[in-house]
């Protein structure tokens, strides 16, 4: 397909693109930018009051299958993806059988092909996600797993993890970690603190978070590799990765539209929709992750997307697993609480979502570069909605967001010079 966008305020941060500009696209690849292109035939959008921009990636997603397809599959996973501007996802191994080997590697990667969405499965650090035996990582990098990780399964056995983070590192692999201390946390539902001790349970306390953020760092000190913290929740957490940097280590570190808007008083309004892993924290907390967005510690907007079927998520608070759908709210959620509220330009905010997670795992995406991939999503930054679970494409409606209003709304997603989302 052939196609010209025209009219639209372009902005490539990896390139400090920012000007109202035209794109030809051709053969999937972005064949020129300028002013006034001649359409030649090719099919044209009206860009015209939208924004240009690079597709988003989204580098921690659960697609959910093999396995657990009643509550994703990589086709609605896929789908999800693109109505929320994301082009690039990785896919979080916690599947059955796990993504612990180069079959189920090339199994996601075949089943995501026909979405046009570029689904890039992370391999498993231990066999089965079970910390006791690492995982062959050379053949899980030729299969194509960009990184590594256990993800919900923190890896305890510091031997095991300092032995993965060397082998890592010479095979150039980043190793995401969720970072809670197992012992600590347990299967506790919410942040320990106020709320759980007015709920009468048990908490997961922000120490073991700090803790294992803490080990991990100082553990890619010693062996050189390059680690990515998860989702990171708290105010310390996030001073320890600023520290960290500072002396020159090699740890990056994502968060997440939920931890830098809501709080754990969302549990008492929205019970096991609001419960995540990590859990909401304070309002002190949220500040804090408003800070490192904005002076640079934190290097990426995420989802965490975690699909939960309704049966599941209606149990009792302690019972429910944790998760919350975001691939279709993330890049409204992130506008709205950051852009428009001033804290961040527009263009810092792109770069969180797209060209700053692919530089973080070695991605050639999040650029609209000539002869790149021509994957790109237009928005309208200022159009006001309101979140619709019930208009998801996503299987899971698991949202804590649902009925609130946010501001900018996605036109189009165009994955390989191809149109896969257009409003309405």
């Amino acid at each position: 397909m052939r196609l010209l966008i025209q009219g639209g305020r372009v902005i490539d941060p990896a390139h400090e693109i920012d000007g109202h500009l035209d794109i030809h696209i051709e053969n999937g690849k972005i064949a020129q930018l300028g002013r006034s292109l001649p359409s030649d035939g090719a099919r044209t959008i009206d860009a015209s009051g939208l924004i240009v921009a690079p597709g988003l990636v989204d580098i921690h997603v659960h697609l959910r299958e093999p396995g657990l397809e009643a509550k994703e599959t990589v086709a609605t996973g896929c789908a999800a993806a693109a109505h929320g501007g994301v082009t690039t996802l990785v896919a979080m191994p916690n599947t059955r059988p796990a993504t612990d080997c180069p079959a189920v590697v090339e199994l996601v990667r075949e089943k995501a092909a026909p979405t046009k969405i570029h689904v890039l499965p992370a391999g498993a650090v231990t066999v089965g996600q079970m910390g006791e035996q690492l995982t062959d990582f050379a053949a899980l990098k030729a299969a194509g797993a960009p990184a590594l990780t256990d993800d919900g399964v923190p890896i305890q056995d510091l031997a095991l993890l300092r032995q993965a983070m060397i082998q890592a590192k010479k095979l150039g692999l980043p190793l995401l970690d969720h970072c809670e201390d197992r012992d600590m946390v347990c299967n506790y539902a919410v942040n320990e603190g106020r709320i759980s001790a007015r709920l009468g349970l048990p908490g997961r306390p922000a120490i073991a978070e700090e803790l294992q953020i803490m080990r991990d760092v100082m553990l890619a000190e010693e062996t050189g590799a390059h680690v990515h913290i998860c989702h990171i929740s708290t105010g310390k957490g996030v001073e320890i990765v600023r520290q960290a940097k500072r002396r020159g280590i090699r740890v990056t570190c994502e968060t997440c539209p939920q931890y830098f808007i809501l709080t754990e008083d969302e549990v008492l309004r929205q019970g096991s929709l609001a419960r995540v892993n990590p859990p909401l924290r304070t309002r002190a907390d949220v500040e804090a992750i408003l800070a490192g967005l904005a002076d640079g510690t934190i290097d990426a907007i995420v989802t965490d997307h975690a699909p939960h079927t309704a049966e599941e998520k209606a149990r009792p608070l302690p019972e429910a697993p944790s998760g919350m759908v975001g691939l279709e709210t993330s890049l409204a959620l992130a506008l709205t609480a950051t852009y428009h509220t001033g804290l961040l330009p527009l263009k810092r905010v792109l770069a969180l979502m797209s060209a700053s997670p692919a530089a973080l795992l070695g991605l050639d995406k999040g650029t609209l570069g000539v002869g790149r991939d021509a994957d790109l999503v237009l928005f309208d930054p200022d159009r006001e909605w309101i979140v619709d679970k019930d208009q998801f494409l996503s299987k899971g409606r698991n949202t804590p967001f649902h009925g609130r209003t946010v501001r900018g709304k996605v036109k189009y997603t165009i994955s390989q010079g191809n149109i896969i989302y257009q409003e309405g």
